[in-house]
């Protein structure tokens, strides 16, 4: 069963603590109060028009953010577009769709306090956009998922997400996830390219 321990939110300094941190590592970062704040800043972060893929993300789903932007109208949405799509014969055209777009918005399963993004996947489609692929990444990360350390990050990722997100995939597919690739990001070399934002509040796995 997950660790109940891994959902609840931090106490304000702790989350103030790794804002600054991830700061210092080049990161822009800002902490909201909950993820309706959350829905509107990633409105004004993305321009009109842009191609904009989505992570697959709990957080998203929840706070409508997932729904603003493959449903919307506003953008070139990456993710509906590649899911229309032969995978048998368009393979390539959907791996550049997803790895190269103007904005990716999704979630990480763990902040740490020395200043790391920690995000797990079984498929993969999300980390290249993550690691440099778009121009610009946004992730909405709750309270939650902040920790001390790598190590309690990786932990966080074995004994809460997975057994959460291996359920969510059984129901809605019919088999079980699995940590196939996991994405640490230290820092960020370009100003404003990789965005945090922190909410006070839980919310996602």
């Amino acid at each position: 069963m997950p660790t109940t321990s891994f959902a609840a939110p931090v106490p304000a300094q702790r989350l103030e603590r790794a804002a600054a941190v991830l700061t210092a590592h080049g990161f822009t970062v800002e902490i909201l109060d909950d993820a309706a704040a959350a829905r509107s800043r990633v409105k004004d972060l993305i321009p009109d028009g842009a191609s904009v893929f989505t992570g697959a993300s709990e957080t998203l789903r929840l706070s409508g953010i997932d729904e603003d932007i493959n449903a919307g109208g506003r953008y070139r949405a990456v993710r509906p577009r590649v899911l229309a799509m032969d995978r048998a014969t368009r393979s390539d055209e959907i791996r550049r769709l997803s790895a190269a777009p103007d904005v990716i918005v999704g979630s990480v399963h763990a902040v740490t306090e020395t200043g790391s993004l920690v995000i797990a996947s079984g498929s993969g489609s999300q980390l290249p956009g993550y690691a440099g692929g778009a121009a610009r990444a946004i992730w909405v990360v709750g309270a939650q998922k902040v920790v001390p350390d790598l190590s309690t990050a990786l932990r966080r990722v074995e004994d809460h997400c997975l057994p959460l997100e291996s359920a969510r995939t059984q129901a809605a597919h019919g088999w079980p996830s699995a940590v196939n690739r996991l994405l640490v990001l230290n820092a960020e070399h370009l100003s404003g390219r990789g965005i945090v934002l922190l909410l006070r509040e839980a919310i996602g796995f």
